[in-house]
């Protein structure tokens, strides 16, 4: 088959249709994220909010305020206002305990939605790195048959056999389970 038969509807020498496929390829990421954002549960968006107010400076600072302002009157050093959780500071302890429940609680719940998500992509990865192995042993298939056709004895050479080797998945599946124990 000569050169002028076969037909692509991209030139090879179009450097912006790489560019096409990269922005493609990232838009369809960029998707996958704002469509997991689009189907959170209402308790999802609710942890997602309070995670990013409250683990912001404003809420540490404004934590910091409040302890040091309720422990001093606590202490007797503003004679103008009555003491009302004398020390050891019982109800402060308790507010502060409570305030740390429900921070961690917030924070798992975000923390287990970034978590199904990074999976999700984790196994898209795979999926993409599996294919794209096949599309490279593919085509260096097609450079050793260009070569033989050219009277280039390739043969010889190992790390190229190798190459041309399948995958060998389950391997690959072995050895990681062993080295994870």
């Amino acid at each position: 088959m000569s050169s002028s038969n076969v037909k692509s509807n991209i030139p090879l020498h179009d450097p912006s249709a790489f560019h096409r496929r990269l922005k493609s390829r990232q838009s369809v990421i960029k998707s996958f994220e704002a469509k997991a954002n689009e189907n959170r549960s209402f308790s999802e968006k609710i942890a997602d909010l309070l995670t990013s107010r409250l683990g912001s400076m404003k809420f540490l600072i404004i934590n910091i305020i409040l302890f040091f302002t309720w422990i001093t009157i606590n202490a007797g050093l503003v004679p103008i206002i009555p003491i009302f959780d004398p020390f050891p500071f019982g109800l402060l302890t308790m507010t502060v305990s409570l305030e740390a429940i429900f921070l961690a609680i917030i924070v798992l719940i975000s923390q287990n939605r970034a978590a199904k998500i990074d999976d999700l992509r984790d196994e898209i990865d795979l999926q993409i790195n599996t294919i794209a192995e096949e599309e490279i042993t593919k085509m260096i298939e097609l450079q050793v048959l260009l070569l033989k056709k050219n009277g280039l004895d390739v043969s010889a050479d190992p790390e190229l056999q190798q190459m041309l080797e399948p995958m060998d998945k389950e391997r690959i599946e072995k050895s990681l389970k062993q080295e994870l124990g």
